[in-house]
């Protein structure tokens, strides 16, 4: 099985499991709350996650793998395969997740496109879900919007 079929194989199990868990809250209803301490904790955070699939089976060529880490301090950074990045992320009960005040620099890239389509992935994502070394962003409508790898 090469490896597209067994991200492939992952993925759907995933949803599987998500599809589950997604119908249990409506997002209007939910809100975050600044973390305790001024400090972020859990899985996602400290880690480094390189892109791994845009939507459910898309990989990018880019230049450069796009990433991004999230601090204790509630800070993102990373690369969106192109330009650098910054933000803000704050992290909910179920899995919720919001980036915030996103900002980048600004040079031109022959994928502009791809490059977009990474960040608005992450201005778009409501919730994630890890399994093992993946980490999947879901939107508010509970779409999977792309999938991450843990970096080594």
């Amino acid at each position: 099985m090469d490896m597209k079929q067994q991200g492939m194989k992952w993925l759907m199990a995933t949803l599987g499991v998500a599809m589950l868990a997604g119908c249990s809250s409506a997002p209007q209803q939910e809100r975050i709350d600044a973390p305790q301490g001024g400090t972020l904790s859990g899985p996602v955070v400290e880690q480094r996650w390189n892109l791994l699939l845009v939507g459910t089976d898309e990989r990018l060529s880019m230049p450069e793998t796009p990433f991004f880490r999230i601090g204790r301090d509630g800070k993102v950074s990373g690369s969106d395969g192109c330009n650098q990045f910054t933000g803000k992320v704050s992290l909910g009960e179920s899995q919720r997740i919001e980036f915030s005040e996103l900002a980048s620099t600004r040079m031109a890239c022959p994928n502009m496109e791809d490059a977009k389509r990474v960040t608005d992935m992450l201005d778009t994502a409501y919730r994630y879900l890890i399994d093992h070394d993946r980490l999947v962003f879901f939107g508010p409508d509970s779409r999977v919007l792309g999938g991450w790898r843990e970096a080594n």
